[in-house]
């Protein structure tokens, strides 16, 4: 929680935020210095009412200094009774119908940031606002004219437009939270997704070796009694295929990584006529190239799985312009959901724009895998 108050403190989320405020509270200074300086010049007749209106004024202008995109500065509440008690004097006592700027500003600023009931707050501000207005026919009984209009109506809609205006600005605040929230959502999401795309290559790679070096050690103990040239060769290939796993695994953590279908095709046949399984490669067409990294994925994977949990005696993988199947016997109890390597290439497929598919039936397993790239949409 802490870290995540430090993000916002500092990171993106807050800058934007700072920009949005000194903007606003730029704006709404200027706007409200200049027309507290109106209201003042024009309707202040006496000293007394220029004191009075000059105190509303201020405390206008303080508030919207003050203003943040969150929270209640401790300032408001003091510019409220300023301003509150500014309309009361200048409508009841000063005949100051221009008194009511004050609290119209500063109830219009801060009555969308109250924690809840906030339309209540906004429906309160323009009630006082109209009341006391009202109160002055309780002195003037016989101006209803001048003060109906001057004293209730003006007041009262300046006050709607303006808390309408504050309204309408705080949901633009929460429109951007809201999007600089879904932002930081996007990226810790990308880097999720980065590091289990590393985490699956990196199952590939050692997962995969680990399983081809456990296979041909045991082939060498079982040869040292009658063959040890042969496994002396075992042997070399095993150290060979370590050096070469370490090389993929510094490619994998720089990012240079790629795989090559016809080098795993190699591959998986040499393990697999290594296992004693007899293999057949058929080449219905070329291999696009935008489908060649992505299927040799398939095809080491699969290869791992056969090798893994199958007891098979033949295997049939078939290569067609944009796809491979993989067809073997001997298939073992393993669920389907089990084989969390291909349900987590089966989601990398559909995201590049493919389908992977897999069938276990009369003790077949079928895997099967389809771009829909075509020569002619180069």
């Amino acid at each position: 929680m802490k870290a995540k108050r430090a993000h916002t403190t500092t990171g993106p989320r807050a800058q934007t935020r700072e920009r949005l405020r000194r903007l606003n509270v730029v704006t709404m200074a200027v706007v409200t210095l200049s027309a507290g300086t109106l209201v003042v010049a024009v309707d202040a007749r006496t000293w007394p009412q220029a004191l009075v209106l000059s105190a509303g004024a201020i405390a206008a202008f303080v508030a919207s200094v003050r203003w943040t995109a969150v929270g209640i500065p401790r300032v408001v509440l003091p510019c409220l009774i300023v301003t509150a008690a500014v309309w009361i004097v200048g409508a009841l006592v000063l005949d100051a119908h221009a008194a009511f700027f004050g609290i119209s500003v500063v109830g219009s600023l801060y009555a969308p940031k109250v924690p809840r009931h906030r339309v209540v707050a906004a429906v309160g501000l323009v009630t006082f606002v109209a009341l006391v207005g009202a109160a002055k026919l309780l002195i003037a009984p016989d101006d209803v004219t001048d003060v109906l209009p001057l004293y209730v109506l003006l007041p009262a809609g300046v006050t709607v437009v303006m808390a309408g205006s504050m309204f309408a600005g705080q949901v633009f605040y929460d429109l951007v939270e809201e999007l600089e929230d879904a932002r930081e959502r996007e990226s810790e999401l990308a880097v999720v997704q980065e590091r289990m795309r590393f985490a699956s290559d990196l199952h590939d790679i050692q997962g995969h070796t680990l399983h081809v070096v456990k296979l041909k050690i045991t082939l060498a103990e079982r040869l040292l009694g009658t063959d040890v040239r042969r496994a002396g060769e075992e042997l070399r290939e095993v150290r060979a295929l370590v050096g070469d796993t370490i090389t993929q695994t510094k490619e994998l953590a720089y990012a240079q990584r790629r795989l090559n279908l016809s080098a795993e095709l190699e591959n998986a046949k040499n393990l697999f006529e290594a296992a004693g399984i007899h293999v057949r490669v058929e080449r219905e067409a070329e291999v696009d190239e935008r489908a060649n990294e992505l299927l040799g994925q398939v095809l080491r994977e699969t290869t791992t799985n056969i090798l893994r949990h199958a007891q098979a005696t033949y295997v049939r993988i078939t290569l067609s312009e944009a796809g491979i199947a993989v067809l073997n016997d001997g298939a073992g109890t393993t669920p389907l959901s089990g084989l969390s390597g291909l349900s987590t290439l089966k989601e990398r497929i559909a995201d590049n724009g493919g389908e992977l598919t897999v069938e276990k039936r009369d003790g077949r397993f079928l895997t099967r895998a389809q771009f829909p790239f075509r020569r002619s949409e180069r």
